[in-house]
């Protein structure tokens, strides 16, 4: 591998990669950090965002149980192939009961992901999640947020409480907080020993399928072993010598990121346009995204659709790229757990906002002279496509550092008939323009979460240009190591 001389390490261990490593960004730092270890043991894009994934259902399993489901997209640049994989979690074949479940869909998807596109051995990925639950990990400020936001009704939950409780204290856990899940740990040691398939058969799934339904859902043998990831072509917008690639819909969050992107990237003057025009710029394309594909159109308080996602990406020193982001359909899921295997259970999707509507993360590559340029995912609902699309158009086409594009304050329009959400920070200078285009302007306190890396002169052969970038608003990680 070039690059990799002079080190006396083998494939598969810490440091056998010398000098540039790539970049990772995650929405919990010590998945990110063990997506960094995967990429210096020489472990390429695809394979890092499987380990950050199995880190992230142990540290973060709010967003990224077991399960949920998802979707991805994968480049790899030796043979030049981008694909998208879905894996939602999906609705069972008899719906009812008090706590609707839905089919999870991430063990399944993340094998045949690291199927396709990985190069490390499958149980060497799935090691450290196992080791993070069996001898515990500290409670992030991610999952301690998670925690806090709905803890009254999850306290509410002898099935959560026996997971994330503190029995001698009669509380959940907090930040800090060292976390054991032992029954967890026997779950992914199984999956990681026999496969993806481990998860959908035998006895983990007689497991699965008798607590869902203990747990007032519905769920069947039967659903578990007809579950199959689909790939799908993706859906691409050619921008110059480059192509834009988004995750085909279901879910729609691609559809609208791609409606935007057409919208912004064919608009002259918004690479020296001053941020105010920007701004307004990111709300007009998002009006006519939504109208344009007819998605997400709301009224009242349910423009907001639930915000429960998590999201990884990965860029390796080769040039191949990683992006997923998976979600149980709401925060904590259905909020009851199957304790006997440490997993929370997805929502069915319904209305209020319970599904993967907004998930659509996006990829941005030369195809010619395979190179690569942008990887971004986001989380917040019906906010996530707009945030995406506004980091990248900052990035790519206005030329601002990834830091300062994530960092801006945000605008969303479309999903409410004639008015345009903004930051606190983007309302003043917002104003105006939307005023004089006729849109009413709300105030809201946040518009969604970014991960993503970007290299602006390509990838592999301008390095020094590339970053990783976490959102502020978010307490993620992301670290572009050397």
């Amino acid at each position: 591998m070039a690059g990799c001389g002079g080190s006396d390490r083998q494939l598969g261990t810490v440091g056998f990669v010398e000098g540039f490593l790539g970049g990772v960004a995650a929405d919990e730092p010590q998945a990110a950090l063990i997506g960094r270890d995967v990429l210096s043991a020489g472990g390429n894009a695809a394979d890092a965002v499987v380990a950050m994934y199995f880190a992230s259902a142990v540290t973060l399993p709010s967003a990224a149980s077991l399960g949920g489901g998802g979707v991805c997209l994968g480049f790899d640049r030796s043979s030049g192939e981008v694909a998208a994989l879905e894996f939602l979690a999906r609705s069972p074949a008899e719906s009812g009961g008090d706590r609707p479940v839905a089919v999870p869909g991430n063990v399944r998807g993340f094998f045949a992901f690291h199927a396709r596109f990985g190069r490390l051995r499958w149980s060497q990925l799935l090691a450290p999640a196992e080791n993070l639950a069996r001898f515990g990990a500290p409670v992030s400020r991610a999952l301690a947020h998670d925690l806090g936001a709905v803890r009254a009704a999850l306290e509410a939950e002898p099935s959560v409480r026996r997971m994330f409780g503190v029995p001698v204290e009669r509380r959940l856990v907090g930040e800090g907080d060292l976390l054991r899940q032992v029954e967890l740990a026997a779950v992914v040691s199984r999956i990681r020993a026999e496969g993806g398939g481990a998860f959908y058969i035998g006895s983990i799934a007689r497991q699965l399928v008798d607590g869902a339904n203990a747990a007032g859902g519905r769920l069947s043998m039967d659903d578990l072993r007809r579950y199959a990831p689909e790939w799908r072509p993706t859906s691409r917008i050619p921008w110059g010598n480059r192509v834009v690639h988004f995750a085909p819909s279901p879910p729609a969050g691609g559809a609208v990121a791609a409606a935007m992107w057409a919208h912004l990237h064919d608009r002259r003057g918004y690479a020296g346009a001053d941020p105010a025009a920007r701004l307004g710029a990111v709300a007009e394309a998002g009006l006519a995204a939504r109208t344009t594909t007819g998605i997400g159109r709301a009224n009242g308080a349910d423009w907001l659709e639930n915000p429960s996602a998590a999201t990884f990406v990965a860029v390796d020193r080769e040039g191949s790229a990683a992006v997923c982001a998976v979600t149980l359909n709401s925060l904590f899921g259905t909020g009851r757990a199957v304790p006997e295997l440490g997993i929370m259970l997805a929502a069915a999707p319904g209305p209020g906002g319970r599904g993967a509507t907004a998930l659509g993360p996006m990829l941005v590559v030369n195809e010619n002279v395979r190179e690569f340029f942008f990887a971004g995912a986001a989380a917040g609902g019906a906010a996530a496509p707009s945030a995406l699309i506004q980091v990248a158009a900052d990035t790519l086409i206005a030329g601002e550092r990834l830091s300062q594009a994530l960092a801006a304050s945000r605008v969303l329009g479309g999903p409410m008939p004639g008015v345009v959400h903004a930051e606190p920070g983007a309302a003043v200078a917002a104003r105006s323009i939307v005023a004089a285009a006729g849109r009413r302007l709300a105030s809201v306190p946040e518009l969604g979460r970014v991960n993503a890396v970007a290299c602006p002169d390509g990838l592999p052969p301008r390095p020094e240009s590339c970053a990783a970038g976490h959102d502020p608003r978010g307490r993620g990680l992301a670290t572009m190591a050397d």
